[in-house]
């Protein structure tokens, strides 16, 4: 029964991130987000394509599904606990990142794991947030601030004294956010990645 109660955790957790929101907000306005920008069905491409109130909601919604998920959806004996949460949190992450409504193919997590920190960490929330708006004021690049918050997120919890488990949790989290930013990456190193404010040359 537990290894059931965990499957539809998961099952659920998954279904709820997998939500895109961006996808349908660009949609109800006529664009396919996808052809659009950068491509992303995420909050950073729906700030750039759609505008910043859209972006806005897109980012909180995002977000929410993570929180949501690890407050609120767990199943089975011994539900809710910290496994339940953690397990709700990854598979919303999950969910967001490879949603099967467009082909198993969607955001990068970022915003969807800022709502899991919250939830699970919110001390490493803080410092990975603190690392992110240091990096962006610096170099005015999204992609780059997300992934110095990614590199920095198992440091912060594990100084705010988080668990075991939940370092581990957060390391994958924060692997799984890299990987999704490698072709940002490549542009990086290319010169080619665009900054906020940075008008594309037509």
């Amino acid at each position: 029964m537990e290894f059931f109660g965990f499957a539809l955790t998961a099952i659920a957790s998954y279904l709820l991130g997998s939500i895109p929101t961006g996808y349908l907000f660009a949609k109800a306005r006529g664009i396919d987000i996808r052809s659009v920008g950068s491509g992303n069905i995420g909050a950073t491409n729906a700030f750039r394509v759609l505008g910043k109130p859209a972006g806005i909601t897109v980012l909180l919604i995002d977000a929410l599904k993570g929180y949501f998920a690890c407050k609120f959806i767990a199943f089975g004996p011994g539900a809710p606990s910290e496994a339940h949460a953690m397990v709700a949190g990854l598979c919303a992450i999950l969910g967001h990142n490879y949603t099967c409504w467009l082909k198993f193919k969607g955001g990068k997590g970022i915003a969807t794991s800022a709502g899991v920190l919250i939830a699970l960490a919110p001390a490493g929330f803080v410092i990975a947030l603190a690392a992110f708006m240091i990096v962006l004021a610096a170099s005015r690049y999204v992609s780059l601030s997300s992934i110095s918050a990614a590199i920095v997120l198992p440091f912060g919890v594990w100084a705010a004294n988080g668990t075991p488990k939940m370092i581990v949790l957060m390391t994958a989290l924060s692997a799984m956010a890299i990987y999704k930013h490698r072709g940002n990456i490549a542009r990086l190193r290319a010169g080619t990645e665009s900054r906020i404010g940075q008008k594309k040359s037509t």
